[in-house]
């Protein structure tokens, strides 16, 4: 008679439900412990004092240590970049994230707003003067889209670019820019016509005449996070500041896209830390003679928190693979985004409710990723956009205007 299916050996792994990490190479698995060592070690006994304090007082310090690791433009190849897989680079967000959301802003928008739109649409002499020293930490950069009237509509951006000989002038602002005070360069969009074709992006190096980043302060969310406004006013550019190889949204958009893949892997990083909290609570807290974790409604919480966390997980291990093999489309990291920073947030606020008034405490983690991933819901693309994402690629109407 033939044989039935094997029955797995060993116990249950409370922390891997599903056996996700035999989806992961030797390679993969040492990239994920090398940066949740690092994290561990640099990033976890200072967190809580830095987010109460509202600053990250070793940012420069902190990126040297990450630009060492191989974790600034992580998946980039050339230029001193690790060429590291899109999934490794997504383990790394995860355990980035589930340190703070604050760190893992830092290396996304270093990496994957900044270093890949030099690397993917700048010219050669500007990978080589920016993204050796990016790699390395050494130089910090940012992006500038946002501005105070066009979030999610940066098609009518206000920030212009005009010729002058051969020299460009920018004038205008940008809002909501991590990094921006603290940035060596930064990638600005600005309008050079009348219409969206005319975006283009321009290299702004620190210190340029006419060009300012005051630090943004009284935030409730990344507030160990560097968050600036970006000035320009009459800023004279060289005619090779320009980004010669796009023109239009598809290049910031096609950035932001590479950025919102990382924060489908970072949101279940907050997601995880908030978990681990309340399972770890609900062994150890009594109530009425017995650890809470022995009630009903406490483990039903539980149970709902780890089936949405490992399907957030499993989702982003199936989005990098498609970014592995070049397969992944924008729809589906709208997907992704909308779907794990939603999850994300609400396992944050059943943890807190396991934790009960030690949930808003920051002797635990708890409330510090939830208010992080408030903001993390909102960048690259709020709830509504990824929703009308897809619900344009599923009906095939475009209902944003």
């Amino acid at each position: 008679m033939p044989k039935g299916p094997a029955v797995p050996s060993g116990r249950f792994d409370a922390a891997d439900p599903l056996g996700l990490d035999d989806l992961l190479s030797p390679e993969d698995l040492a990239v994920r412990d090398t940066v949740r060592a690092w994290a561990a070690d640099r990033v976890l006994p200072h967190i809580a004092e830095w987010y109460e304090r509202g600053e990250l007082p070793v940012l420069r310090e902190l990126t040297r240590e990450l630009g060492g690791l191989g974790a600034l433009g992580m998946n980039l190849t050339g230029y001193g970049c690790a060429g590291a897989s899109s999934v490794q680079y997504g383990l790394a967000c995860l355990e980035l994230e589930a340190a703070d959301s604050g760190v893992r802003s830092l290396v996304s928008v270093q990496g994957s707003l900044a270093m890949y739109a030099i690397h993917r649409f700048g010219s050669e002499e500007q990978r080589e003067r920016w993204l050796p020293g990016m790699a390395r930490g050494e130089i910090i950069g940012c992006f500038g889209l946002t501005e105070p009237d066009h979030g999610s509509d940066p098609a009518g951006m206000r920030t212009r670019a005009r010729r002058d000989g051969s020299d460009w002038v920018l004038t205008g602002r940008k809002m909501w820019i991590t990094n921006g005070s603290v940035a060596g360069v930064a990638v600005v969009w600005a309008q050079t016509g009348d219409d969206p074709s005319g975006i283009r992006g321009f290299l702004v190096p620190a210190g340029s005449p006419g060009f300012s980043a005051p630090e943004i302060h009284h935030k409730w969310s990344l507030r160990a996070s560097v968050t600036s406004e970006l000035v320009l006013d009459e800023v004279r550019l060289p005619a090779d500041a320009v980004l010669p190889e796009v023109s239009g949204l598809r290049g910031p958009l096609s950035c932001l896209s590479h950025a919102r893949y990382g924060i489908v892997w970072g949101a279940m990083g907050a997601a995880r830390a908030s978990f681990e909290a309340a399972l770890e609570y609900a062994g150890t807290r009594e109530q009425f003679g017995r650890p809470i974790g022995g009630f009903q409604l406490t483990q039903a919480k539980l149970a709902d928190m780890a089936v949405e966390l490992h399907k957030g997980i499993l989702l982003a291990h199936h989005l990098g693979r498609r970014m592995d093999t070049g397969t992944l489309r924008p729809e589906q990291v709208s997907f992704g985004k909308l779907n794990n920073v939603r999850e994300a947030i609400e396992i944050c606020r059943t943890a807190r409710t396991v934790l009960g008034a030690n949930g808003i405490s920051l002797e635990y983690p708890v409330m510090r990723h939830a208010t992080n991933l408030e903001s993390v819901l909102t960048y690259e693309g709020t709830v509504e956009m990824h929703q009308l994402v897809l619900g344009k690629a599923l009906t095939g109407l475009d209902a944003f205007r």
